[in-house]
């Protein structure tokens, strides 16, 4: 019988931890990392941005030197609207494919952008399938590129990008990829699965820290853009062109935010890279599962659409139960949990994702466990309507 792995080692600094879709707990070396100041033109910096933008093109898999990757001040939307923007050409259109909030979220982008588009929205509990893309595509010529996101956080959903991208691409279309919550930890090889750019994020599966996300993207596309972006600051062409000119990026980058994600991509590299970490989260993931199940709690989700990434579950039918009540005690208890983002029910999620492994999971499940007691929750199950609900939508 295997050994059970050793405990990671806790934050150092006696903060709470983040059970949180990112931000999220970062390692001790991760924050020394932004104890120095760097000059954003120096030939050291430089040389840290070539070493981000090299290895994250590895992660995904280009061995051919077909794809690059350009990083982009700001939040991940930042980078998913540069990636919309710069890609889909004001005479474009693109099908949006949702299952919560951030594909709606990219939805509502196209419409700020002023660009074509029409939208699959499956709701809060299934994801797209390719023969509902295939379908899609067929009924409207016009589509030029799909938008489909690979783990919808909002729910929980990992989405099959596999068979979306088999659809998109037998009837000559181009994917675009929202990995924000995914890469780094979920396989999305180029060599796999074809896409023409994908966006993810700093503080994400890589367990950096928020600041900067980047797009990776094949450079044929790219060179194809020039001239399609709305915006000055988020033209990702303009940015990847000056990048490759002078190393530099084109305004003012989040120096420490990038040393700090050095720091995380080599300790990514010594867990063993992609397989291993997702490894860690489907193993806090079963963990926590199991535990708060044996609790009473129910997920949105069946087992089959559970993402290790974060999870969703419905709140009690008790009336004794609170969430901001629970979520203070929890907090109270050392772990920072997420509310929910559903159209339909009441919820709350609990990320996998993080400077954790399966002993910390065990706590929250405990923490819960004494926080139910405290509030007088005596049946963490869920109002016969939410099972109803679900039933119903994912039939």
């Amino acid at each position: 019988m295997p050994s059970r792995p050793e405990p990671l080692s806790a934050p150092k600094l006696g903060e709470p931890y983040l059970l949180t879709p990112g931000p999220l707990t970062t390692a001790y070396e991760v924050k020394e990392a932004m104890l120095r100041d760097w000059g954003s033109w120096d030939a050291d910096f430089r040389a840290m941005t070539k070493s981000v933008r090299d290895q994250i093109v590895a992660l995904a898999g280009d061995t051919k030197g077909e794809f690059t990757c350009v990083p982009m001040q700001g939040s991940g939307s930042f980078s998913v609207e540069a990636m919309l923007g710069t890609f889909v050409p004001k005479d474009g259109k693109v099908l949006v494919l949702a299952n919560g909030a951030y594909g709606l979220r990219a939805a509502e982008t196209m419409r700020y952008l002023g660009r074509a588009h029409t939208l699959i929205d499956k709701g809060d509990y299934m994801p797209p399938r390719g023969d509902e893309v295939a379908a899609a595509l067929d009924a409207d010529p016009a589509i030029t590129h799909v938008i489909a996101i690979h783990c919808e956080t909002s729910s929980g959903i990992l989405n099959p990008v596999a068979e979306i991208s088999e659809a998109v691409y037998s009837r000559g279309r181009k994917l675009l990829i929202d990995s924000m919550s995914a890469f780094g930890a979920l396989p999305l090889d180029v060599n796999e699965i074809r896409y023409e750019a994908m966006v993810s994020s700093a503080n994400k599966c890589i367990e950096g820290v928020p600041g900067f996300g980047f797009v990776v993207a094949r450079k044929a596309e790219l060179e194809a853009a020039k001239g399609n972006s709305h915006s000055l600051a988020l033209d990702l062409h303009a940015q990847w062109a000056y990048m490759e000119k002078t190393g530099q990026w084109r305004y003012t980058p989040p120096t420490h935010v990038v040393a700090a994600f050095l720091e995380a991509l080599r300790l990514h590299a010594a867990e063993g890279g992609v397989a291993a970490r997702g490894a860690r989260y489907a193993r806090n993931r079963d963990v926590m599962v199991e535990g708060m199940r044996g609790l009473g709690f129910e997920t949105l989700l069946k087992d089959r659409w559970l993402s290790p990434i974060i999870v969703t579950f419905f709140c009690p039918a008790d009336p004794k139960f609170d969430f901001s009540d629970f979520y203070e005690r929890m907090k109270a208890k050392g772990f920072i949990i997420y509310p929910g983002k559903l159209t339909v029910v009441e919820s709350f999620r609990i990320g996998c994702i993080g400077r954790m492994d399966e002993h910390v999971m065990r706590k929250v499940v405990q923490a819960a466990k004494e926080a139910l007691a405290e509030m007088g929750v005596t049946s963490a199950a869920p109002p016969e309507a939410a099972l109803s609900e679900r039933a119903k939508l994912a039939a």
